[in-house]
């Protein structure tokens, strides 16, 4: 486990504990989480909840196999825009987060703009994605894609120190 420089306010080592256990498994029952981390249910029930208050737990989200709902086609997508401009990153933002076949967008440095995952049915589909979001899009300088061959390892679970 990598040691920090700074470890995280506000989270006691109860905290990560939870954390770590719901990362995993988030119908894991509170009195299990409450066994395995030596606290009451009530307990675990209350940090939880402070948790998802503070937004240290972003979502209770399932993650589904894209070939199980027919979304066949993945691609990983290096984006530079025309300018780095704020308020052209900030529309270019927008644009990213609401389209629903963006599953992540991360606005990065290194000479890209954004590097993103898109996820389609198909790749008539795929094609349509890119023309509305890249092509026709007058803050794209340009685009590349990847097409992803198989997906080797899929999750948000994250080393809580």
């Amino acid at each position: 486990m990598p040691i920090l420089a700074h470890p995280p306010r506000g989270l006691d080592p109860f905290d990560r504990a939870i954390l770590r256990i719901i990362q995993r498994d988030n119908r894991t029952p509170q009195r299990a989480i409450a066994e395995a981390v030596n606290l009451s249910t009530a307990a675990v029930q209350r940090r939880i909840a402070a948790m998802e208050s503070s937004g240290v737990i972003a979502a209770n989200a399932a993650i589904v196999d894209p070939d199980a709902v027919g979304l066949g086609v993945t691609s990983i997508v290096e984006v530079n825009l025309v300018d780095e401009k704020a308020a052209t990153v900030d529309r270019a933002k927008a644009l990213f987060r609401a389209d629903p076949d963006v599953q992540q967008c991360y606005y990065v440095t290194g000479g890209r703009s954004f590097i993103m995952v898109i996820v389609a049915p198909d790749m008539r589909s795929y094609e349509a994605t890119t023309r509305r979001l890249f092509a026709e899009n007058a803050a794209v300088a340009s685009y590349h894609s990847y097409l992803a061959l198989s997906r080797v390892k899929a999750g948000m679970e994250l080393v809580i120190p």
